[in-house]
């Protein structure tokens, strides 16, 4: 073992290397079954201490409560946990992980790795803002739990789910650059596939947006129509057309894509889950290869072989339902693809009949120019929804290579 990460200081942080993973089992009730070497080592107990003695043992008293609160509600759903937390070791020293914490065997594995990312540094504020705020403010655990929801949430992310998916991943970049490691591909094309999905979901809102902003310019047209030329003349039968074909898509794209039945809404949930679950795979596989490194005085090799029978199984269900997950992404995402490849013929259709309204406005005797005004707005508008069209099938199709932006 390295000394200088056997020397322990008087006070402060704990050694704790950084490419270095530590790992406990517990049983439901979170008392410790077994754990490696790392783990008795950062924590300073020694075996017979660790063994049988509740995971608490460790807790810092700057852990705010609504952290386990919601750690204790996510595991008794089945979920996996992850998540920052401060430890403390029996020489009273401290030490940071990022947590991965999942259910197994009656009981809890959890896999840890030391935090560098900068979103750390903004986790060990937010913790030290909410235990003060309980403190203060005689906060119940699940009041804490609701502040800190509230928290993630201020930090842009949808839910606590989401938060964890990205700091995990945000931990496991910033160890590989620290380790002066290439990076993890697999999770930078998920990272990518995070951020399309945001853009994907920003630019199907303002489609939407964009259809209902065009939809009173045929009505204006119809109106301004209906004082120069006879009832039903061609203009107004053509802004008619326009304003029913303009509609009908409208409402197909906002029921088909944005609807309670379609799967659109679930991509992004569905990208995160995967995020997190390459990082849990990566973190277990790592935590094994550190087992079979060590000299354990717990463990025999039947007992070692358990525990890592155990982690390899654990990451095969999860690669498993990352690409169940995906899958639907992909099939998701093949379907909007089409949607607007048919939606980009349409516009073309409305196109011609745009033209047709200009003509015949030009025809007209008086306020010919007003209607070609009007009719130009609606140009204006389908050039928009054609790029936002375009823009979205990129994405959808993992262009790296966006449309222009709408102006």
């Amino acid at each position: 073992m390295d000394s200088r990460i056997e020397a322990r200081p008087l006070r402060g942080e704990a050694p704790f290397a950084l490419n270095e993973v530590f790992y406990s089992r517990t049983d439901s009730r979170g008392v410790i079954q077994i754990g490696n070497e790392i783990f008795r080592r950062v924590s300073d107990f020694a075996w017979d201490d660790l063994i049988g003695a509740p995971h608490k043992i460790i807790r810092h008293e700057d852990m705010p409560r609504g952290v386990f609160q919601l750690f204790w509600e996510i595991l008794g759903n089945g979920d996996f946990f992850g998540g920052y937390i401060k430890n403390k070791s029996r020489d009273g020293l401290y030490y940071w992980v990022f947590a991965v914490v999942v259910p197994c065997e009656d009981g809890f594995l959890s896999a840890r790795i030391k935090p560098t990312s900068k979103l750390f540094d903004k986790v060990a504020q937010g913790y030290a803002d909410l235990l003060k705020e309980e403190q203060e403010g005689g906060l119940s655990p699940e009041e804490s739990r609701d502040r800190l929801l509230a928290w993630c949430v201020d930090l842009g992310f949808e839910n606590y789910e989401q938060f964890a998916a990205n700091a995990l991943a945000d931990e496991l970049m910033a160890r590989d650059q620290g380790l002066e490691q290439a990076p993890d591909l697999s999770i930078e094309r998920l990272r990518t596939m995070l951020a399309n999905s945001d853009v994907l979901a920003e630019e199907t809102r303002g489609l939407i947006d964009d259809f209902a902003a065009m939809r009173t310019i045929p009505h204006n047209l119809r109106v301004l129509a209906s004082r120069i030329e006879p009832s039903g003349g061609p203009v107004t039968v053509l802004s008619q057309n326009y304003g029913s074909i303009s509609q009908e898509m409208s409402n197909w794209f906002a029921t088909h894509v944005l609807g309670k039945d379609s799967n659109f809404s679930k991509i992004k949930g569905q990208v995160s889950q995967s995020l997190f679950v390459a990082g849990v795979v990566r973190i277990f596989a790592e935590c094994n290869k550190q087992l079979q490194r060590e000299n354990h005085a717990v463990l025999d090799e039947e007992g070692r072989a358990h525990e890592q029978s155990l982690l390899r199984a654990l990451a095969v269900v999860q690669e498993e339902h990352a690409r169940t997950q995906l899958s639907d992404v992909n099939r998701e995402a093949e379907r909007i693809t089409k949607i607007c490849e048919t939606m980009q013929r349409q516009l073309l259709g409305l196109s011609s009949t745009r033209v047709l309204c200009k003509i015949e406005s030009a025809r007209l005797p008086e306020d010919g120019h007003s209607l070609s005004d009007i009719i130009d707005q609606l140009g204006r508008f389908q050039q928009r929804i054609s790029q936002r069209l375009q823009h979205i099938s990129n994405l959808c199709s993992n262009d790296p290579k966006p449309a222009d932006q709408p102006s």
